[in-house]
């Protein structure tokens, strides 16, 4: 089945992407082909320009198939992959009458190399619309000219903010750049870039050099240049603490196109390509992309049950996050706190949201206020007789949690499902108190929900498959990526996280500073150290996850430090009171991190002025994350090793270069985990035996991920 389809209108050929059986446009091997063919077999004499047109409802072309990547097998094939898109894309930058992309819905990576090849780019204003060349978040760089086009369209130091950070670009963001040429509505793309083709041929068009007259006077000369990229290669080693390869390549890429020209930047760009993805990081990298895809997919939707409306319960930090993301998805949502004032403080913050969006011209505000019309503040149960889920965002406490969970039992229909946002408390207890515990059901989100893109779902041996397929939907329909977990105390991602945090916790009793501690973790890849992260979750957090997860590590012979419990009895919970380990002020409206809290020492034997070998720190705090995935692996609270990585990385931060606790066990070697783990183990006891499965692993020289 062809990829394109094409149609004479006004003597312009208008041609039509739909990629067969896909809901999205990749830049596949097919579609290079498809477009090869075109442009050679088109005389440009029988037509007055092209316009390129998606066929999907929104996306333009959403990206380069990444499988064409794992079947390539050298550095070789990939770089020659590369070298086969740039030479088409140059045809089609170079073809006789102008080519016009016509943009609507998502533009990324090889779909913005594309359209960087056409003459002219009409985008739409829609929200959809999206633009930005993500490949950085894969480890790799744009290797179909992206390196060599967004430079010369926005400049230099505009194309290295979006290609190093892989960051979106939304339309009107897009035009006040010069990346698109014009914005319309969504119903005129094709109008508009059809008249494109015509003004194109009538000579009236000249591009506009919409850069800074600063960003233009140090691009336009070379040595300015050279210090734009010796700038560029400071903050990019600052930011990824050398531990990711490819924005060194990328800077790399723009220089060589910008000072010996684009045919010497596209062969470096192709060469870098092919390198990179043949990194580890890259590997680990990509091998996340696919968990993410598929935490996106719903293996039982033909389960689910449709939900239209969904009450929330709390409207505090987590409550109103959870509102966000169901009402920014086109769910109706009841959000109920004890005071009506509360939970129309709660909406606020939604509409504070939405109207950020608004003012950097993301969404419109009749967009704003449709949106925000969605969620309806109450106090009472008034509405939620019909109600499909009820998503409970209280204080951690098991009896306020069955206490309510027999209030709404009361008011909603006999077939909601009752989903607890708790970070700890076994689901099989809350489900106790109700009456029909198979409709009983964890969703754990991240904070803060809007950003946070894991959702966790705990379900326990009573839980129906419909609850289960029905709350991954919701969550897919929120935007997050799902991994679904058995119960037990701190399930999975608390539960890892418990003895990280511990061990940063007897650290700092040898005498460690709270901020060497911190700097060694982040030059790890961990994006905030331990003690800050402690006042991020609040000490009081810390102090109940510790309290109930005691006696789960208790059974083998671990013994948690009490410093949380402590800490929080003397009035410390973090960043949310301004008293942690670190000390905070509030600035432009935010409370902001300053420098560590000496007074913490006081809690520790430690005086915090003892250095510590970097590696060991790393490795000791690593290892306890590390071995109890494990753990939960042999224990059956992971179903599967994917599912592990992807919760480590995206609910806890676990580097992603690394590819998450089970790639990071591959790519050492369980041998070797395993070796350092008994060494810690000698040194510092029972916190650091190993699981058994990792013995298992090591004996039998298997791997996790059998790729």
């Amino acid at each position: 089945m062809s990829y394109l389809s094409t149609e004479i209108r006004d003597n312009i050929l208008v041609v039509t992407l739909d990629q067969p059986d896909s809901k999205v446009n990749k830049l596949t091997e097919e579609l290079i082909s498809e477009v090869k063919d075109l442009l050679e077999n088109t005389n440009p004499d029988d037509i007055d320009g092209i316009v390129m047109i998606s066929g999907k409802k929104n996306n333009f072309i959403a990206g380069a198939d990444v499988e064409m990547l794992k079947n390539k097998k050298a550095p070789g094939e990939i770089e020659d992959l590369s070298q086969r898109g740039n030479r088409l894309l140059l045809q089609l930058e170079n073809y006789p009458k102008p080519v016009v992309a016509a943009i609507h819905g998502s533009c990324l990576g090889g779909g913005l190399e594309v359209a960087m090849a056409c003459n002219y780019r009409v985008a739409s204003k829609h929200s959809d619309t999206v633009m930005g060349q993500p490949e950085v978040q894969l480890g790799l760089l744009p290797g179909g000219g992206g390196t060599q086009r967004l430079p010369r369209l926005i400049g230099i130091q505009n194309a290295l903010t979006y290609m190093l950070t892989g960051k979106n670009i939304y339309p009107r963001k897009a035009y006040k750049l010069g990346l698109v040429d014009e914005l319309t509505h969504r119903d005129a793309v094709l109008t508009a870039a059809k008249k494109a083709v015509v003004k194109i041929n009538s000579g009236k068009f000249e591009r506009e050099d919409k850069r800074s007259l600063v960003h233009q006077l140090m691009e336009g000369m070379s040595p300015l240049r050279k210090i734009i990229y010796s700038q560029a290669r400071k903050r990019a080693k600052s930011e990824s603490k050398g531990n990711y390869p490819a924005p060194e390549k990328i800077i790399d890429c723009i220089q060589e196109g910008y000072e010996n020209g684009m045919q010497a930047g596209l062969k470096l760009e192709s060469e870098n390509f092919g390198k990179l993805a043949a990194t580890p990081e890259s590997e680990a990298m990509v091998s996340l992309f696919f968990a993410m895809q598929s935490a996106k997919k719903n293996p039982n939707e033909e389960k689910a049950k449709e939900i239209q409306k969904i009450g929330v319960l709390g409207a505090g930090l987590m409550g109103s996050g959870i509102a966000d993301v169901s009402a920014n998805n086109e769910y109706r949502v009841l959000l109920k706190d004890q005071e009506v004032e509360q939970a129309a403080k709660g909406k606020k913050s939604i509409w504070d949201n939405l109207d950020k969006k608004r003012k950097k011209r993301i969404i419109s505000e009749f967009e704003r206020d449709r949106i925000a019309s969605h969620v309806t503040p109450t106090d009472s149960y008034d509405g939620f007789e019909n109600v499909g889920l009820v998503i409970e965002a209280v204080f951690e406490d098991l009896d306020l949690k069955q206490s309510i969970i027999k209030e709404v039992e009361e008011v909603a229909p006999d077939d909601y499902i009752f989903a607890s946002n708790t970070s700890s408390l076994p689901i099989t207890k809350i489900a106790e108190a109700s009456r029909r515990p198979e409709q009983v059901v964890g969703m754990h989100y991240f904070s803060p929900v809007p950003k946070m893109p894991l959702l966790e779902i705990i379900t326990t041996d009573q839980t129906a498959d419909w609850v289960t397929a029905t709350a991954r939907e919701v969550g897919i329909q929120q935007g997050k990526h799902v991994i679904v977990v058995n119960d037990g105390p701190g399930f999975y991602t608390t539960r890892i996280l418990a003895p990280f945090m511990n061990e940063a916790l007897m650290l700092l009793e040898e005498g460690i500073s709270i901020k060497e501690l911190d700097k060694h973790m982040k030059q790890f890849g961990f994006p905030v150290g331990p003690a800050a992260l402690f006042d991020e979750v609040g000490i009081d957090v810390a102090a109940h996850i510790t309290e109930v997860l005691s006696n789960l590590f208790a059974e083998r012979g671990v013994h948690p430090s009490k410093k949380p419990t402590e800490l929080f009895e003397d009035g410390y919970k973090g960043k949310k009171n301004k008293k942690g380990f670190y000390k905070y002020e509030r600035k432009n409206g935010k409370t902001k991190k300053t420098d560590p809290n000496k007074d913490i020492y006081q809690y520790f034997d430690g005086s915090g002025s003892k250095s510590m070998d970097r590696e060991t720190v790393q490795q000791r705090m690593t290892l306890t994350m590390v071995n109890e995935a494990a753990w939960c692996l042999q224990e059956d609270i992971l179903r599967n090793p994917t599912d592990g990585d992807l919760g480590a990385v995206l609910g806890l931060g676990f580097p992603p270069f690394l590819g998450g606790p089970f790639r990071y066990i591959d790519r050492e070697g369980p041998n070797t985990i395993l070796e350092r783990l008994e060494e810690f183990e000698q040194e510092h006891g029972p916190r650091f035996t190993p699981a058994d499965i990792l013995k298992e692993y090591a004996k039998d020289g298997k791997k996790f991920h059998q790729e």
